[in-house]
């Protein structure tokens, strides 16, 4: 028997959607091989959400519950960007200040919609990303990447600002040259359950690529929960996803890649703890 030790980097899994089960998804999520988990912020409002969630997993593994061990990464998110306001820059870093953070995120820039590619919009933006890299340079944390449809300002704004942390371009959406810039900065490319769908013919493409160019060691893998449920869960999970589902991101690169699945969860594993060196210093 297999004993799979995975490393969820990237979940919401303080939202309300699962204050009604948590515990019971806590202990799937572990007996599923997830060992750890990143808590991820994207509002300022909901940062002490974050930490309540992360006490209430700590208190399930004090009372010998299985889960998994829950960390911290605020940050706020570009799409969010008409939300936030200047003083949510103080209150995140009071948040970094206060609580053991393993990265700052997720933040970038995302133009997926109209509202988002308006100029106000766009430059305030950019204004949050690079006040948020400088806190992430100051603090010397690693960062998680939210981009969508604005790669090429993002690689030129942490070329610009000589970002040096690294850390994981979440739920990576480019392609082979965006995907190869990123590793040579430092970072990480982050696989959903996206990968499931055999329709997402473009980053299935540039994940083979990538592997075969650059090697096994620029992958780690993440559920984004509640979000990018995996294919096979859709009808059994009415679509929410859960940090457990992490196992069949696994399955799929196992697949698409053709290496065994426990050698590619040792490499995940040590890539993930590369990427966010705090994972191992934050126990419970």
């Amino acid at each position: 028997m297999q004993h799979l030790m995975l490393i969820d980097t990237h979940t919401h899994f303080d939202l309300p959607e699962f204050d009604i089960d948590r515990i019971t998804q806590a202990k799937l999520a572990f007996d599923n091989g997830v060992k750890h988990l990143v808590l991820i912020g994207f509002l300022a409002k909901y940062f002490q959400q974050m930490v309540a969630c992360q006490t209430q997993m700590r208190d399930f593994i004090q009372q010998n519950q299985p889960s998994p061990i829950p960390h911290l990464a605020f940050g706020l998110h570009p799409f969010y960007i008409t939300q936030h306001h200047d003083n949510d820059l103080l209150i995140l870093e009071q948040f970094i200040k206060q609580y053991q953070s393993v990265a700052i995120g997720e933040i970038g820039l995302d133009t997926f919609t109209d509202e988002m590619k308006q100029t106000q919009n766009y430059a305030k933006q950019q204004d949050f990303f690079i006040k948020q890299l400088s806190l992430a340079t100051q603090y010397q944390l690693p960062v998680l990447l939210h981009i969508r449809k604005a790669h090429a300002a993002a690689i030129r704004i942490l070329k610009q600002q000589k970002f040096c942390q690294g850390g994981i371009a979440h739920s990576f959406s480019g392609g082979i040259q965006e995907a190869k810039t990123f590793v040579n900065l430092g970072f990480k490319i982050g696989i959903t359950g996206q990968i499931t769908n055999p329709n997402a013919k473009k980053l299935r493409t540039t994940v083979v690529e990538l592997v075969k160019t650059v090697g096994l060691d620029s992958l780690v893998i993440e559920t984004d929960c509640p979000d990018f449920t995996p294919i096979c869960c859709h009808q059994s999970h009415k679509r929410r996803n859960t940090p457990a589902n992490l196992v069949f991101v696994l399955d799929e690169l196992s697949i698409l890649l053709n290496i065994d699945k426990q050698l590619l969860a040792e490499q995940l594993w040590q890539n993930s703890i590369k990427a966010l060196p705090n994972l191992t210093k934050f126990n419970v």
